[in-house]
């Protein structure tokens, strides 16, 4: 397989290049920044330097390529026009790379947001109506239809939350359950499913080789709660945490002010008042079935032994 993949030298795509070359292809990175992905060269890779609005360079990096995989994108913007410039207009720019590059199948990293949140008890299998509730998951939304509508065979992938290895995000609340506290917005109750990166990275590559133009949902099949996830986290420390609850009225305040600080600093933060609108939702789940039975691929990471692969990873790489 000869694959291009851009967001490379993002938490995801560094992951998804792991698994491509472990898979022994050839791969290509379109980088901002070549410097970046330095670690990532190591791994015997072709860089092209350039950014999705480069048309010529994101052109050059696919001519030639038999599946780009689609994996940059922002998951904080400012405003809701820049969601939409990154995650639907770069996504178009990539559609057209590839048409004009017979790029035999584009393979969008798009997220569980650009569906919506599940009932409680119900996990989403991706034929319910799409229903965002944030700019995020409508941005997400707009670069799958883009996607859709193109020339190029598809397929299209929604992970939930994605934990692992250089994640920073789980990081945070690694911090927090060493000095045995942590917030969780509502009661603790919202059910969650997960992906290990590792685990993401082979879904990927594994869609790939999927039926053309089928939307996937990837995790692991076990579901827990917002609250069980910061008691699974200090357990792997072999600490006890305890869980502070946010109710909607403090965290939406709480998030408000998190929002128009980095607003005024000119900064972007997933922490804003619209991210409450998935932060207080009842369940953010889904079934990875469909992606089992037409391609074989399943998780091998369950939430415990997940978390202490990551925790060894933060642990070896000095992070806690």
């Amino acid at each position: 397989m000869k694959a291009l993949v851009t967001g490379a030298t993002g938490f995801v795509g560094s992951h998804l290049v792991e698994a491509l070359r472990a898979r022994g292809a050839d791969v290509t990175l379109l980088v901002r920044s070549p410097a970046k992905a330095g670690p990532l060269a190591t791994l015997g890779v072709e860089i092209v330097a350039g950014g999705l609005e480069d048309g010529t360079a994101l052109r050059q990096a696919a001519e030639g390529q038999d599946v780009i995989f689609h994996a940059a994108g922002v998951v904080a913007a400012r405003s809701e026009a820049e969601f939409q410039r990154v995650n639907r207009d770069g996504t178009a720019a990539v559609v057209a790379a590839a048409a004009a590059g017979s790029v035999g199948r584009l393979v969008l990293v798009s997220s569980l947001a650009a569906a919506g949140p599940a009932e409680r008890g119900h996990p989403l299998t991706g034929e319910e109506p799409p229903r965002p509730v944030t700019a995020y998951g409508r941005s997400k939304l707009a670069g799958e239809a883009v996607v859709r509508e193109g020339r190029v065979p598809w397929t299209i992938v929604r992970p939930p939350m994605v934990y692992g290895p250089r994640d920073r995000e789980v990081l945070k609340l690694f911090r927090l359950a060493r000095i045995g506290i942590a917030p969780v917005f509502g009661g603790g109750e919202q059910e969650l499913s997960a992906v290990h990166a590792a685990d993401l990275g082979a879904a990927l590559v594994a869609a790939s080789t999927a039926p053309a133009e089928r939307l996937y949902h990837v995790c692991h099949p076990e579901t827990f709660t917002s609250g069980d996830f910061v008691k699974s986290v200090g357990a792997t420390m072999g600490r006890r945490v305890r869980v502070i609850a946010l109710p909607q009225l403090v965290g939406r305040a709480l998030l408000g002010v998190t929002g128009t600080a980095a607003r005024i600093a000119g900064q972007a933060t997933i922490l804003t008042a619209d991210k409450a609108n998935e932060f207080f939702q009842a369940a953010w789940t889904a079934d990875p079935g469909p992606l089992t039975r037409d391609t074989g691929w399943r998780a091998r990471y369950e939430l415990a032994s997940g978390l202490a692969d990551t925790y060894r990873w933060y642990c070896a790489a000095g992070w806690l």
